[in-house]
C-alpha cells in the first residue's frame, strides 16, 4: 500500500532508523526535526499518517496532534514514547491518535504492523461514503452508479485516485453519467467538506465563459456594476468540475493551462493573483487526442488535463446493469410523482429496454422510465415506451454500422415526433442540444442550408 508518512523526531539518529525502516518498506517518507517544523510540514503539504514523538522541543508531539485536529481530513496519528513513560499516550490514543509504540523499538515488524494497520484504517475512511454523504450530495446509491461487469474497473480507478490531488479527465459518451463519477470522487477525497463547483463549459456563452470561470471586478465590462467571484473562487479547498471541456474557446483554454500550472489566477478586469487552491476533474465526450492533432485543442493543456483519464462504458455495454437501474428508476419516479406505490415494469418492456442499444445512454434511459411512470396504470408495459424502442424489437445490435442505423432512426423518428424542433427533440433523447447538433452532421442529417 502506498502511502505518504511524516515523521517527527528530534532525536537524529532515531528519525534516520524510523526512515530506513519505511523507506525500504516502499513508503514515501518524508521529516521534520522538531513539532514547530511538523506543523509547518503539515500545513502546506498531504499525508497519508504523522509518527511523532511524543516529547519535543519547541512543541510537543500532543500539542501537534491537537493543532491538526481542526484541519478538514486530518493525517493519523502513531506516537512514539520512552518505555515506561506511557500515560500521556495513552491519553492522546482516547483523543483520537491511532496507537502508540515504546521506544526503543522492540523491532522493525512491530513498527510496521502499525503503520500497515493504521493506513488499513486511513483506506477504510477515505473509501467509504457515508449514505448521509450520497443523501445529501442528491446521488443514487453507490452500487448502483458502479452497476454492470464494465463499471468494476472504474470504481477502482476512482478509489485509487480520489485520495490524491491529481487532475482528472472523464472520457464518455453523452448522459454516460460522468458529472456523477465527478462527485463521487470528490466525495472518496480528503475535500469532501469543501465545495464541488461543476461548470458545463458548452451551455455558456463564449463571451461570458471567462467571467463564469474566474469572476470579475466591477466596471470590466458594460454591466458589471459590482464584482462577482468566479466558480474558481467558489470552489476554494473543493473541486471544480468542467463538463465538455472540448468546447472551451481557445483563448480560455490558455488561461486554464495557467491556473493547472502556477495555481494562480486573476478575475476579469482585476490584477490582483488569487490563489486556486482546487482540485480539477473535467470531462468531455470527444477524443481529445484527435481535437489536439486536428488543431481544436490545446496539446498542453491536453496534456496537463489527462493526468489520470478514466473512461465511462456507454449504456449497451453495461446491459447487465439495466434491470436495477430501472428499478430504482421506477422507485423514484413513482415516488416523485405522488403515486402511492410504485408502477413496475413487465418482461415483455424490460426486454426491450435490454435490448435497445441507447443512443443517449443512462440519461435516455432515465427519461424513458420517468415517461413510463406518467403514462402507466398499473405497470410500463411496451405501449408506453417511445416509439424508437418498439423498432427494436430484435437481439442486441452488433456492428458499428447497425449501431448508427439505429441512432438515425431514432434521431429521425424524434425529430418526426416534435416537428423538428432541435431543443425538444434533444431533451427527448436525454442529450444536450450541441450533441444532437454535432449527431445530425456527423449521420448527415442537416443540409449546409440549415447548419
Amino acid at each position: 500500500m502506498s502511502a505518504t508518512i511524516l515523521i517527527v523526531e528530534d532525536d537524529t539518529i532515531f528519525r534516520e532508523l524510523l526512515t530506513t525502516i519505511l523507506d525500504s518498506a516502499g513508503y514515501t517518507v518524508a521529516t521534520a526535526a522538531d513539532g514547530g517544523e511538523g506543523l509547518r510540514r503539515i500545513q502546506r503539504e498531504r499525508f497519508d499518517l504523522v509518527i511523532s514523538d511524543l516529547k519535543m522541543p519547541v512543541r510537543s508531539g500532543l500539542d501537534l496532534f491537537h493543532m491538526t485536529q481542526g484541519e478538514p481530513n486530518p493525517p493519523l496519528f502513531i506516537f512514539i514514547t520512552a518505555f515506561g513513560k506511557v500515560e500521556e499516550a495513552v491519553t492522546a490514543v482516547k483523543d483520537g491518535a491511532f496507537d502508540f509504540l515504546s521506544k526503543p523499538l522492540k523491532d522493525p515488524a512491530s513498527l510496521l504492523a502499525t503503520v500497515r494497520r493504521a493506513l488499513e484504517h486511513v483506506e477504510l475512511q477515505r473509501l467509504t461514503i457515508s449514505l448521509k454523504d450520497i443523501e445529501q450530495a442528491g446521488l443514487p446509491p453507490e452500487d448502483l452508479i458502479f452497476a454492470g461487469r464494465t463499471m468494476e474497473g472504474v470504481r477502482k480507478l476512482v478509489q485509487d485516485v480520489a485520495r490524491t490531488p491529481s487532475t482528472v479527465l472523464l472520457y464518455g459518451e453523452s448522459g454516460t453519467g460522468k458529472e456523477l463519477i465527478a462527485r463521487m470522487v470528490h466525495l472518496a477525497s480528503p475535500r469532501r467538506n469543501a465545495p464541488f463547483i461543476p461548470l458545463n463549459c458548452a451551455a455558456i456563452p463564449e463571451n461570458l465563459l471567462e467571467s463564469e470561470l474566474f469572476g470579475h471586478e466591477r466596471g470590466a465590462f458594460t454591466g458589471a456594476v459590482q464584482a462577482r467571484r468566479g466558480k474558481f473562487e467558489l470552489a476554494q479547498g473543493g473541486t471544480i468540475f468542467l463538463d465538455e471541456i472540448g468546447e472551451m474557446p481557445a483563448l480560455l483554454q490558455a488561461k486554464l493551462l495557467r491556473v493547472l500550472q502556477e495555481r494562480v489566477f486573476e478575475r476579469l478586469g482585476g490584477t490582483m493573483q488569487i490563489k486556486a487552491d482546487v482540485r480539477v476533474i473535467a470531462a468531455t465526450n470527444r477524443d481529445l487526442a484527435i481535437e489536439v492533432a486536428e488543431k481544436r485543442f490545446r496539446e498542453d493543456l491536453y496534456y496537463r488535463l489527462n493526468v489520470f483519464p478514466i473512461t465511462l462504458p456507454p449504456l449497451r455495454e453495461r446491459r447487465d446493469a439495466i434491470v436495477s437501474m430501472v428499478q430504482h428508476f421506477c422507485a423514484r419516479f413513482s415516488a416523485v410523482s405522488g403515486l402511492r406505490r410504485a408502477v413496475g415494469i413487465s418482461q415483455e418492456a424490460l426486454k426491450l429496454l435490454e435490448e435497445y442499444h441507447w443512443p443517449g445512454n443512462v440519461r435516455e434511459l432515465q427519461n424513458v422510465i420517468e415517461r413510463g411512470i406518467i403514462l402507466a396504470q398499473r405497470e410500463i408495459t411496451p405501449s408506453e415506451l417511445p416509439p424508437e424502442l418498439l423498432k427494436n424489437q430484435q437481439t442486441s445490435v452488433t456492428g458499428e454500422g447497425i449501431l448508427k442505423s439505429r441512432e438515425e432512426d431514432a434521431i429521425r423518428t424524434a425529430l418526426q415526433e416534435y416537428r423538428g424542433n432541435r431543443r425538444q427533440t434533444a431533451q427527448a433523447l436525454g442529450i444536450s442540444l450541441r450533441t444532437l447538433q454535432y449527431r445530425l452532421k456527423e449521420l448527415g442529417l442537416v443540409s449546409k442550408e440549415t447548419e
